[in-house]
């Protein structure tokens, strides 16, 4: 975009690296957030565990009563500790160099549906090396073993 910022919050599953739900939003209020985890606990129930980093919209009220009322157990990042989100860094780098460096939006509404694209991309058709070349939807829906079988990650949104 020629001018300002967008903010986008993403409810990843760890064991499959599927996008869940998303969200962007011109401000860092939590409301964009809480409507993406909303949209995952509704359409795909709650997680065991939530793990974020130390954001002040996943450190607020609404996020964390959210997740209480759930039954979710919140996990956070080490300050400063971007590898304990590994999978969610990962997500950021590839959606930046794959497709929003890539790109002279104007409006958020044209960012919007380009992230949109690229999500369905990456969930639907995107291989993964840890995840046997398949992509995360596949996974996800077919409940296939990853290509580490000594991985024990909980499945987590």
């Amino acid at each position: 975009m020629l001018r300002g910022f967008l903010y986008l919050v993403a409810i990843m599953d760890w064991h499959t690296r599927k996008v869940l739900a998303w969200r962007i939003s011109n401000t860092l209020e939590a409301g964009f957030c809480v409507d993406a985890l909303n949209e995952a606990i509704h359409k795909f129930g709650p997680p065991d565990i939530m793990n974020t980093d130390q954001g002040s919209q996943f450190t607020s009220f609404a996020w964390t009563n959210r997740l209480r009322s759930a039954n979710v157990r919140i996990s956070m990042d080490g300050k400063g500790r971007f590898l304990d989100n590994i999978f969610v860094e990962r997500l950021w780098r590839s959606l930046k160099y794959e497709c929003v460096y890539l790109h002279a939006w104007e409006t958020g509404s044209e960012a919007r549906d380009g992230v949109r694209k690229w999500i369905e991309f990456y969930n639907h058709k995107r291989p993964h090396s840890a995840l046997g070349g398949k992509p995360p939807a596949v996974v996800y829906w077919q409940r296939i073993e990853t290509t580490n079988p000594d991985q024990q990650v909980q499945r987590v949104a």
